[in-house]
């Protein structure tokens, strides 16, 4: 839970920032900031990728996930899901700009691949790197939406522990169930998808890494299929 806790505080920090200097910080400044982490990110997701012992189980398992999330279309939904809450909380006059703020700032630290893979990891192996990079992130994000959103943004940081902390617990469990073989290729498929968040971040080119989420999960059948026929390289 420590990623989760530090993810959480980086919220609450970066919005009380926000709201006291947010608009003194220049654009080139967070431009630059923004760009640094987003190298880190590559750093952090190239190391887990390389710890896979066989990279034929990545490439079935994003083949498979891909193909997966195409069909359902994850990121569309995702991208309806935010729609329809903010349509829902902004119907009325009464308190819009807090719950706007809240709802718009959930969306973006909850409703993301760093967030669902950061947590997995976290559970899975005790490693909170991803949540740390988040952390900067999503610290640097709320400086930013809180000086032209206003206070509703340090409320995001509640679904933000909810929702991450669900998912390290979850993985925690499985930790016990599954193999360490297992393990290590869904955070090695996982790490990929961190390159491509890192590629996001640096508009280097738009990957739809919610499409390939479903990839780390694959992962579990996949490597036991390939173990079982000592399909390796």
């Amino acid at each position: 839970m420590l990623g989760t806790i530090v993810n959480t505080l980086s919220i609450i920090v970066g919005g009380i920032l926000g709201l006291l200097f947010g608009n003194t910080l220049p654009d080139k400044i967070k431009r630059t900031v923004i760009q640094g982490i987003g190298l880190a990110v590559l750093l952090i997701g190239g190391s887990m990728a390389l710890q896979t012992k066989n990279p034929l189980v990545i490439i079935a398992s994003l083949v498979v996930g891909g193909i997966l999330g195409e069909w359902i279309d994850i990121e569309l939904r995702l991208q309806h899901l935010g729609e329809w809450l903010e349509r829902k909380f902004s119907k009325n006059g009464q308190g819009v700009g807090f719950t706007k703020a809240f709802v718009t700032a959930s969306l973006i630290y909850c409703v993301g691949a760093m967030a669902i893979m950061g947590s997995l990891e976290s559970g899975l192996s005790g490693n909170h790197n991803i949540l740390y990079a988040k952390s900067m992130l999503d610290g640097i994000s709320a400086i930013v939406f809180a000086s032209s959103m206003g206070i509703g943004v340090l409320a995001a940081a509640v679904p933000v522990f909810l929702y991450q902390g669900a998912i390290t617990l979850a993985a925690g469990l499985l930790q016990g169930i599954l193999s360490p073989q297992v393990i290590s290729e869904m955070g090695a498929t996982g790490g990929l998808l961190i390159v491509g968040i890192g590629i996001n971040i640096l508009e280097i080119k738009e990957i739809k890494v919610g499409n390939l989420l479903l990839g780390i999960f694959v992962a579990v059948p996949i490597t036991l299929l390939f173990t079982n026929l000592h399909l390796g390289m």
